[in-house]
């Protein structure tokens, strides 16, 4: 099918044939993931979006695409106007939107394995509203219409070493075997893939950028597990890693293995675990225990081994970043580069560390007007030259066998105007108002957001996105739960309350629509922070992210004394850790980029 007006008139034909009168398109997967595999694309595969959040409703004379702020303008120039309306979240659910432009008396298809358990209930009662019906789909109706859907990944897995995980798996499950004594539990279904990864110390290429494998798990509260996998995705390495206490099993047989718990009470997360799964559970007999994978927690705190890895990482990382920004502020202003060759070259600087495994993301890389959209995506098509006049901004990371990376810089290209540094230096006092915050034991990220948009919200302004959000060690570079933004942000609620040893990004921003956009990302990882006289256990930031802040985009005279002291320090840390490993220009570049401002 050549065109996405063929395509949707493909799944209204095939909805037709099926008795649905419409149907929902989310963008996840089996194990609810944030990225998925090609075979789970099916939202881009119907409208051409290629963003990383969204969901869409075809119903037989309208479509819908849902999208939260961050791809306000990218959900315009990629999907047609002609044929979708565009409805902004969380200003208006799936839900609601079906409840008012649902047929009367309608049969709306889901497919159970693409959706929590309480979306199904919501939309079921908006539906009810118009004697409407929520229906579950044995076989999803775009995977009948699309000829060239592709298989599922049958990548090995690896191994994740003991010593870069810094416990073993044995050691993982048995923790959560206690957490399962706690509430008097026999088992808990683990569906993310990410959780799946960490407790068993194993990685996997089946998503792009992020080095997890599509696999399903059981724990049971004697600390043995079982697992399920394709069998070709397993290697001698891995059983032995594996060992006698896991055992193995296709992974098509995970929804047969749930109706086997008659009368066991099996943890199961609502929020990462499907509504099939739930289904299973009921149908098979279990009493189900509706509670937060046990892993999730335990993932986000970091223990020292993965703390020193996550440093070296950074250290690694900033080196290739450096002499990138430093070849980039030379080649760009005499013109030929766009947006996909800069993003080619800063991927070879990372490639010639010798250790990268893959980039943690798609790189963001966008000049002028792509700048404005928070999360925008280069493509042959719609890469643009990098010219005068311009702020060049690049949000990258690099996934290492040691940890993950996450990092934004704006470069000007030429003389920036002042309205762009104004601009800057007010995100730039946003990104210090977070990393030099000391805040009590138990605070929230929801109550330090507005620490980074303060100096934005002076003069009127703010930006559509989240402040920070959580990191995985060598895993998602999107990790929950802990976020800084507002409470109940398009991510999700940032309402966990942060612990030390926990990685997040610290990234506030601004974007002009149509002109450039600007923001300054570093990673941090919580600590505890000792102070004379303190009455309660206090936390703070330690800033792990190092490359130089562009100094030719700071108006001075807009910072206070302790917000120069924190970027001239920030610079001569920069300059002592990275530095090193850097020698002849690109030494002597860095030592003027990490030069006192004043």
């Amino acid at each position: 099918m050549s065109t996405y007006a063929d395509r949707l008139q493909a799944l209204r034909q095939q909805l037709q044939a099926d008795r649905l009168d419409g149907f929902v398109v989310p963008l996840t997967d089996e194990h609810m993931s944030e990225y998925v595999g090609a075979y789970a694309q099916r939202l881009a595969w119907l409208t051409g979006f290629q963003g990383s959040a969204g969901s869409a409703v075809v119903l037989p004379h309208e479509a819908a695409i849902f999208t939260d702020g961050r791809y306000t303008l990218q959900v315009r120039q990629q999907v047609s106007a002609d044929h979708w309306q565009y409805v902004p979240v969380p200003q208006v659910s799936i839900a609601s939107w079906l409840g008012e432009h649902a047929p009367e008396g309608g049969r709306i298809g889901y497919d159970p394995w693409l959706h929590t358990r309480a979306w199904v209930e919501e939309a079921r009662r908006a539906l009810a509203e118009r004697g409407a019906e929520l229906v579950a789909v044995d076989t999803n109706p775009i995977d009948k219409v699309w000829p060239d859907r592709p298989a599922p990944s049958d990548a090995p897995l690896s191994v994740h070493d003991d010593a870069a995980a810094g416990k073993s798996s044995a050691a993982k499950r048995a923790e959560i075997a206690d957490w399962l004594h706690e509430r008097k539990a026999d088992a808990v279904v683990l569906s993310a893939l990410d959780s799946i990864a960490w407790a068993f110390n194993i990685r996997g290429n089946d998503v792009t950028h992020t080095p997890v494998a599509l696999a399903y798990a059981i724990v049971n509260s004697d600390g043995t597990a079982d697992f399920f996998v394709a069998p070709e995705k397993m290697t001698d390495t891995v059983a032995q890693h594996l060992g006698n206490a896991i055992r193995v099993h296709p992974r098509d047989a995970f929804a047969q293995a749930l109706a086997g718990f008659k009368g066991k009470r099996v943890a199961a997360d609502p929020g990462s675990a499907v509504a099939a799964i739930f289904e299973a559970l009921d149908a098979g007999g279990a009493k189900v225990l509706a509670l937060r994978d046990p892993v999730i927690l335990a993932k986000a705190i970091k223990n020292p081994a993965e703390i020193a890895g996550h440093k070296a990482a950074q250290a690694r990382d900033g080196a290739a970043l450096c002499r990138f920004l430093k070849w980039f502020e030379e080649a760009a202003p005499q013109g030929g580069l766009t947006e996909m060759s800069a993003a080619d070259k800063l991927q070879a600087f990372r490639e010639e560390t010798g250790v990268l495994r893959d980039l943690s993301f798609d790189t963001i890389s966008a000049t002028g007007p792509n700048g404005a959209s928070p999360h925008y995506k280069v493509t042959d098509e719609s890469s643009l030259p990098i010219q005068r006049g311009q702020l060049y901004l690049v949000d990258s990371g690099g996934q290492y066998a040691d940890g993950t990376t996450d990092v934004t810089r704006v470069m000007p290209v030429g003389e920036a105007s002042d309205e762009m540094k104004d601009r800057f230096t007010r995100v730039l006092k946003g990104h210090i108002g977070i990393a030099t915050a000391i805040f009590p034991d138990g605070t929230v990220g929801a109550q330090l957001d507005s620490f980074a948009r303060a100096p934005l919200w002076e003069v009127g302004l703010d930006y559509g996105h989240g402040t920070g959000h959580g990191v995985g060690s060598y895993l998602s570079v999107h990790e929950g739960p802990q976020r800084i933004a507002q409470p109940f942000y398009p991510g999700g609620q940032s309402l966990e309350p942060l612990r030390a040893g926990m990685f997040l990004s610290n990234e506030p921003g601004y974007y002009k629509a149509g002109e450039y956009g600007i923001r300054i990302e570093n990673l941090v990882l919580v600590v505890e922070k000792a102070i004379a006289g303190a009455e309660q256990p206090m936390l703070a930031f330690e800033t792990l992210t190092f490359a130089p802040i562009e100094r030719t985009l700071i108006l001075p005279k807009l910072l206070t004394q302790n917000e120069l002291a924190w970027l001239n320090d920030y610079h001569a840390r920069v300059l002592a850790i990275v530095g090193p490993q850097l020698s002849g220009d690109e030494l002597e570049w860095l030592e003027a980029k990490c030069a006192p401002v004043s």
